[in-house]
């Protein structure tokens, strides 16, 4: 199973992004839903209004963009259109714009279903990834991880941060070691499917 296929880390997006929600048919920031970082994504419960509407959700990958329309075919074979907005949030590794959005990236989107069902997005999640990995090598700028049966090359961002037994992120990565078990938060990158890593947790 590669990483754009990971159907249990999909569940876990899903579960995220299909109970987040929007004020009415207002398109706003997702920033004001509660942030756009990894970590965010991947939030067990929004603290938001039970009484807002949910909004729609979009998953799958890029097969074509016209303009500001993103083309989008869905893992269960189904076929979205997702509206970029000038308030649209998107994370690419870390907070970008629409312009770093490319035919092949994954894509995680929230927004609103509009009449001709386009989805206008609040916020888009690209490439986002959360995995369980075991670190099975240790480089200055990457790290070497099995991920079930795959071998996959970590490249570290270089804002990484690290949590060690469930204490505060921290910028020093000094203390992973090899054969530890970790959780690793990223981009994947379609090109050759290692990813980005940007959050690394162990002992958790």
């Amino acid at each position: 199973m590669s990483v754009r296929n990971d159907r249990t880390e999909g569940i876990r997006r899903r579960r995220f992004l299909t109970n987040a929600a929007l004020g009415g048919a207002t398109i706003i920031g997702a920033t004001a839903l509660g942030g756009l970082d990894a970590e965010a994504a991947f939030a067990a419960e929004p603290s938001l209004d039970p009484a807002i509407a949910r909004s729609t959700f979009v998953e799958g990958r890029i097969i074509g963009i016209t303009g500001s329309v993103l083309e989008v075919a869905g893992s269960n074979g189904g076929h979205s259109r997702v509206q970029m907005t000038n308030v649209t949030s998107v994370w690419k590794v870390r907070a970008t714009t629409a312009k770093e959005i490319e035919v092949g990236d994954g894509l995680y989107a929230r927004g609103v279903k509009m009449p001709d069902g386009t989805v206008a997005a609040d916020a888009v999640w690209v490439n986002i990834v959360n995995l369980d990995t075991q670190i099975r090598g240790i480089a200055k700028d990457r790290l070497h991880l099995a991920h079930g049966q795959h071998e996959l090359v970590g490249h570290v961002a270089p804002e990484a941060s690290a949590s060690y037994a469930g204490r505060a992120l921290t910028s020093d990565l000094s203390r992973l070691r090899i054969g530890q078990s970790a959780k690793v938060l990223g981009a994947w990158r379609p090109s050759d499917n290692s990813v980005d890593v940007v959050r690394i947790s162990v002992g958790h």
